[in-house]
């Protein structure tokens, strides 16, 4: 009798562990690519410094992409970029290429591709002028690697739909961000102002995705901050922030083992931020710390010199190795995705002059009259790495707090609606007794655009909270376009410094078409925007839709409801700002390009939207932006010719790591090689810098171009001389792994008849204690 309810339970308990391992909600996919575009002679885009012009990797950029299907149903697709923006462009060739390989499985309805808004990326990818003057036009090459590694990311994600569940969490994250204009802020009113603790949002949302199968495989926040820890001097592509808390995530993730399965052997310990966090390096034995014989250390390494340059057979020799996986197991993939951002600056210790180091006016952000003068200060001040390090440690140590303590399982539909308006006539009803009808006004910039920001000021004579205008720089504006009285009246109190909705020549210097975009997982809802949302902003969006969402009496979404903000998504149209702080022409009002009633308008149409999401109704218009590839004119001169002084190979040392050296954490160990142009060949999921370790007779890459530590910085001795350098600069980890180390480097040189070839060379050989 026993022996049969013995075998009752356990057949009970075996029906039930099956359930739970086939209870999964949803079919759930992860995918990353490298985007890294060129790292040489190219604009980077944010800033408009003509003078900020890429010269090497500080870390590699990436696109990474979530997809979430109910079996059977329906499916989005949400792509985070380590880009300033998404480009209207991109999106469109992007969904070119999924339509070729998947059909109509994925659309512009389901699919979202949003920026980070890294300040430190190559420029030239979008379709509109203003965003590709400093550039000198397009840049198939930047455009290009965006595009491969959307659709790159999007299919890994789609090969890896597994069943699995979704898991949701929020916190607050105090010291990552300040608000940057906080006088328009202030402007909006206290009956608003008095809702809220703080000037800026400081919540973050994260999903965590767990497979069926594999366990935790990544995770997706969003959180408000700008990607300006990075000044408008960097010339090294960087993800800035959100870009380095990713790295530091995945890191993190793999030492823990996730997803599960993942081979323990490697383990090291790493600082990644404020905090120490043991984290695998990719090194093959641990050598106890300190070595018992240093002297023999010391030798080894003296009896490797720096290799000479070699030739590569071809740019597979240059494939990444370090973080790539050849186990078959899924990777982590983790994104620190953007929010409404607009008056969001991770410089949070303020801003001030450069010349007195006493703060900056309040008002305006001037220096006595002068906006040039007036600077945010990052945490680590002076030192822009060392903010960009901490900023992005601190999203990443609350990710993983966020993440370790998801409990809130995800369930309900998954379902999207989008649709295209015309925002430079746009009806809008506005939300007062009269229901007065306005309209949002053609795209114009006003002067306040011109003196930048805190993060990044502008030049000469502008200023922020200009709502007047100079006469000079009217008669410069008329040259180009005269705004009609019609466009002056639309558009106030912003003085226009640019039409650039009625300026069309080569073609159109601004977006009228934009999409607008709603992505529901149960009972998280994604507001896809085209811009910078200010914090007052966004939160008058939030909570627009939310009441739609939730007044309905359906009970179809409860108080819970998760609503986040995916800010600079599918195309880029600058700034939206509340109508109070419109008022007040502070950069981000000047940036708002369709007038004071750009917001309104946005609540106007998100209600639309969330009201046919919710009621199961269609949702769309027969508008579609225009496809300006055809129209692009690029004035970037193409790479010549690459050359060496006579006797001298690309890959040799022109500066070579001190003989007999030894080196300890902290400290900077730097080798310069004669290399070539890095636009010939972007080494896409390669590598132009790499650090070796090392272990038992045999070299193996140990850090590269994906790591914080690792920094890889191109020169011309002149503009336009066909010889370069290439410095790579090691900050030594405070953990690291002792033993002996060198650098190397890769690279693709040109012939003069176009021939690309690839070489490498090392340095000599040092010792790590």
């Amino acid at each position: 009798m026993m022996d049969m309810w013995f075998c009752i339970l356990l057949l009970v308990s075996v029906l039930n562990i099956g359930g739970a391992l086939s209870d999964s909600t949803y079919l759930i996919g992860l995918g990353s690519y490298d985007i890294t575009g060129p790292a040489a002679d190219v604009n980077m885009m944010g800033y408009a410094n003509a003078e900020q012009i890429a010269s090497g990797v500080h870390f590699r950029l990436k696109a990474r992409t979530f997809i979430v299907a109910e079996p059977g149903g329906n499916r989005v697709v949400f792509v985070n970029l380590d880009a300033c923006m998404a480009s209207q462009l991109v999106t469109i060739k992007v969904h070119e290429r999924l339509k070729s390989r998947y059909g109509n499985t994925y659309n512009e309805k389901n699919v979202a591709i949003s920026g980070i808004h890294t300040h430190s990326g190559p420029g030239g990818y979008l379709q509109y002028v203003v965003y590709i003057v400093t550039s000198l036009g397009f840049v198939r090459q930047s455009f290009d690697a965006i595009v491969d590694g959307i659709e790159q990311s999007i299919i890994e994600a789609h090969e890896n739909l597994r069943p699995g569940n979704i898991f949701v969490n929020n916190g607050e994250l105090l010291d990552a961000s300040i608000n940057r204009s906080p006088s328009a802020y202030l402007n909006n009113p206290a009956t608003e102002r008095s809702h809220y603790k703080y000037d800026v949002d400081k919540e973050m949302t994260l999903l965590k995705f767990v497979d069926e199968k594999w366990g935790a495989i990544g995770s997706f926040n969003w959180f408000a901050t700008h990607g300006t820890s990075m000044s408008r001097t960097n010339s090294l592509i960087s993800g800035d922030n959100k870009g380095a808390a990713a790295r530091f995530m995945e890191d993190w993730a793999e030492q823990e083992g996730l997803p599960n399965g993942s081979d323990h052997r490697y383990r090291g310990t790493v600082v990644t931020g404020l905090r120490h966090s043991r984290l695998y390096r990719r090194v093959s034995i641990i050598i106890p710390q300190p070595h018992e014989n240093v002297y023999e250390l010391e030798q080894l390494a003296s009896s490797f010199l720096a290799s000479g340059g070699r030739h590569l057979a071809s740019s597979e020799s240059v494939s990444q190795r370090v973080r790539d996986r050849q186990d078959g197991k899924p990777k982590f993939v983790s994104a620190f995705c953007q929010s409404n951002c607009g008056d969001v600056s991770p410089n949070v210790l303020g801003a001030f002059c450069i010349d007195t180091g006493l703060p900056c006016d309040f008002n305006h952000s001037t220096c006595n009259g002068k906006n040039e003068l007036c600077y945010g200060r990052g945490p680590g001040y002076p030192d822009e790495f060392e903010s960009t390090r901490i900023i992005g440690d601190r999203q990443f140590v609350k990710a993983v707090e966020l993440f370790d303590t998801a409990t809130e399982l995800v369930k309900g539909k998954v379902d999207y609606r989008q649709t295209y308006l015309d925002f430079s006539k746009l009806e809008v009803t506005l939300p007062d007794g009269d229901q007065k009808v306005v309209k949002t006004c053609p795209a114009a910039m006003g002067f306040a655009f011109a003196a930048g920001t805190t993060d990044g000021p502008g030049m000469f004579d502008f200023k922020q909270g200009d709502d007047k205008g100079n006469a000079f720089w009217k008669l410069v504006r008329n040259i180009l376009k005269t705004p009609s009285q019609e466009q002056v009246a639309c558009q106030q109190p912003k003085p226009i410094l640019l039409d650039t909705g009625d300026m069309n020549v080569p073609y159109d210097w601004a977006p009228s078409i934009l999409p607008v975009q709603i992505i529901r997982i149960g009972q998280v809802v994604i507001l896809c925007v085209p811009g910078e949302f200010t914090t007052m902003a966004g939160r008058h969006l939030r909570d627009a839709v939310q009441t739609v969402l939730t007044s309905d009496g359906s009970g179809e979404f409860g108080s819970n409801v998760h609503i986040v903000i995916a800010g600079l998504s599918n195309t880029y149209s600058q700034y939206v700002t509340t109508t109070e702080e419109y008022q007040i022409q502070r950069y981000e009002g000047a940036s708002t390009l369709y007038g004071p009633h750009t917001l309104s308008g946005y609540i106007q149409e998100f209600k639309k939207l969330a009201s046919a999401l919710l009621n199961g109704k269609s949702f769309g218009s027969d508008l579609q932006p225009p496809d300006l590839l055809d129209k692009q004119i690029s004035l970037l001169p193409p790479v010549i010719i690459d050359a060496t002084p006579a006797g001298v190979k690309f890959g040799d040392t022109s500066a070579d790591v001190p003989e007999n050296s030894t080196f300890r954490p902290g400290d900077m160990v730097a080798a310069t090689f004669w290399s070539a142009c890095p636009r010939n060949d972007l080494l896409t999921k390669g590598t132009f810098s790499l650090v070796e370790f090392l272990d038992s007779g045999t070299w193996v890459p140990a850090y590269d171009d994906d790591d914080f530590s690792l920094r890889f910085k191109w020169s011309r001795p002149s503009k336009l001389s066909p010889q370069s350098h290439a410095t790579l600069g090691w900050r030594i980890p405070e953990t690291v792994v002792a033993g002996v180390y060198r650098l190397r480097h890769f690279g693709a040189s040109k012939s003069l008849l176009g021939e690309i070839s690839h070489f490498t060379g090392t340095s000599r050989a040092f010792v790590v204690l």
